[in-house]
């Protein structure tokens, strides 16, 4: 008996459908092509723990990058930043101050030691913490007596907060500040000094979305020597200086493996082209959308150059004839991503008793706001595309 053979036995198939396009990422991370040859250096000279030769070249060369004297390399920005809040000494009941609009990880660490978070405004122009609403909020708690221990602002999108005013408000109460650069990488303010530099301390991310990627760690930066000293032994376990294992408080597991530290040492090289690249995009989707009705960018200050980390375009939902959440599933639709501006930290549900000092400005950039795919690798023709999708969804 013959075996029954499938309908299309003998038939010429149809070549398989074509699959469908890779979805065009926000930010996706883009290899400079050096990382295979630092990596295999260093796993050839047996090095993979946070130790050895390879993250301490890292630091050396963030050293350079940022200007700052003392760098220490972290398993995350998130690391770096909970560091940070560790050797600024806070402590359970202390607060932290905060722009109402940033990622979680600006205060996630502090919180979870026990700190009360506030949040700050933000300025209608530039994103960043208000400075003038800074020096009003700390007159206001220096008469009740209760300073924050730390004031932390964040370059938002890549673009410098008002670093030099926010630091002088501080100064005047004796308040430290860190600086969250975490997507600042590249990105410049008075005197063409790095982002971050002129605060207590600076945390930089390199996640795999960021500029200069390793695929994930961080780093916290300063001018002090004792104090990132003082992160470095907390960031090993705390272990004292003993030949056996000694310990006078607890630490964490926060160094940089170095195999990230590879990757990211060949990164740092491409960082000038990326930044010139990710200004390149903004000045397209500004070419290509701010005719239309209702849009809106990111000012740029006269004393600061953005890297432009995100393109993130403010749409009016009245006068351009669509809201953002429109404009972001007919994006996605063609396979496109793109994502709503940061969720100020005073209206998520996690925060929803911390005090706050204004917040309408971060509520409406918020509800406007649609972050752009903006990555060094993406093709003018791309970008081209998205831009087309956007103004389809215009009021004609």
């Amino acid at each position: 008996m013959a075996t029954p053979q499938p309908a299309h036995a003998g038939a010429i198939l149809p070549f398989p459908a074509r699959p469908p396009a890779p979805p065009l990422l926000l930010s996706p991370p883009h290899l400079a092509g050096g990382e295979l040859d630092r990596v295999r250096e260093t796993m050839e000279a047996g090095w993979l723990a946070p130790a050895g030769p390879t993250p301490a070249a890292f630091e050396d060369a963030l050293a350079t990058t940022t200007g700052m004297q003392s760098v220490l390399a972290t398993a995350s920005g998130t690391a770096a930043l909970h560091l940070g809040y560790r050797v600024l000494g806070v402590a359970p009941g202390d607060e932290v101050w905060a722009p109402a609009m940033t990622f979680v990880a600006s205060v996630a660490p502090a919180v979870q030691m026990g700190a009360i978070p506030r949040f700050l405004d933000v300025v209608e122009t530039g994103w960043t913490m208000d400075p003038g609403l800074l020096a009003e909020e700390l007159s206001k708690a220096a008469r009740r007596g209760r300073l924050p221990r730390v004031v932390v602002p964040v370059d938002l999108y890549g673009q410098c907060c008002d670093l030099d005013a926010i630091v002088a408000a501080c100064d005047r109460w004796g308040v430290p500040v860190m600086c969250d650069s975490a997507a600042a990488m590249g990105a410049t303010q008075r005197g063409g000094r790095h982002a971050g530099r002129g605060a207590r301390l600076a945390a930089y991310s390199f996640n795999g979305n960021k500029i200069v990627t390793a695929g994930g760690g961080g780093a916290l930066a300063g001018d002090d020597a004792a104090l990132l000293a003082r992160a470095r032994q907390l960031a090993g376990q705390a272990k004292e200086a003993w030949p056996h294992y000694e310990h006078e408080t607890t630490g964490y597991t926060y160094g940089l493996s170095s195999v990230l530290a590879a990757v990211g040492l060949a990164q740092l090289s491409a960082l000038p082209a990326r930044v010139a690249r990710r200004r390149d995009v903004f000045a397209r989707y500004v070419a290509g959308l701010a005719d239309l009705p209702g849009t809106g960018f990111i000012a740029e200050p006269a004393w600061g150059r953005a890297n432009r980390w995100l393109t993130v375009l403010l749409i009016d939902p009245a006068p351009f004839g669509a809201d953002r959440e429109v404009v972001r599933r007919v994006l996605q639709a063609a396979g496109i991503e793109s994502r709503p501006a940061w969720k100020p930290l005073h209206l998520q549900p996690a925060f929803r008793d911390a005090p706050q000092a204004g917040g309408a400005t971060a509520a409406a950039l918020f509800e406007r706001g649609l972050c752009l795919p903006s990555g060094t690798g993406m093709s003018d023709a791309d970008q081209a595309r998205v831009i087309d999708l956007i103004r389809s969804c215009a009021r004609n």
